[in-house]
């Protein structure tokens, strides 16, 4: 298991690894990461192979979806939110090529995500955050 740290979140990586449960043998891996911040929004990125699978065990998190838009040689992307919380316990699934990443709405905040594939860096692709116009901030209601 790693553990990486920075100012966006404490990362349990590959929490089932082979090494430590050698029974198990996920294909993928099980991630965790404990977010201290709702500064920080961690986006976006897309792999090409993997699919995620994300749950939030505590707080809650605004998760964006880009949607790249098949036009030709279009680099356009449709971004959506969708909203995980320890208060409605759902697992989004986040097929292959969908651009993703989140921000936590609560200090504290504990996100757990099942990839399909173990981490190749060469299976992901990353874009600064505001590259498709969207909007992070969250309105007081």
């Amino acid at each position: 298991m790693v553990y990486n740290e920075d100012d966006r979140a404490q990362r349990l990586i590959d929490v089932f690894e082979t090494e430590r449960v050698p029974n198990l043998n996920l294909p993928g891996q099980v991630n965790v990461s404990f977010i201290n911040s709702t500064e920080h929004i961690v986006a976006w990125h897309r792999h090409f192979k993997q699919t995620d699978f994300w749950i939030c065990l505590k707080g809650s998190v605004k998760v964006g979806l880009g949607y790249p838009v098949k036009m030709g040689n279009s680099n356009e992307v449709n971004v959506k939110f969708e909203y995980l919380s320890d208060k409605n316990f759902r697992v989004l699934e986040i097929p292959s090529t969908i651009w993703h990443g989140y921000k936590a709405l609560e200090s504290g905040t504990i996100l757990m995500y099942y990839v399909t594939k173990k981490y190749d860096p060469e299976d992901e692709m990353r874009a600064p955050v505001g590259s498709f116009g969207e909007v992070w901030e969250t309105k007081n209601k």
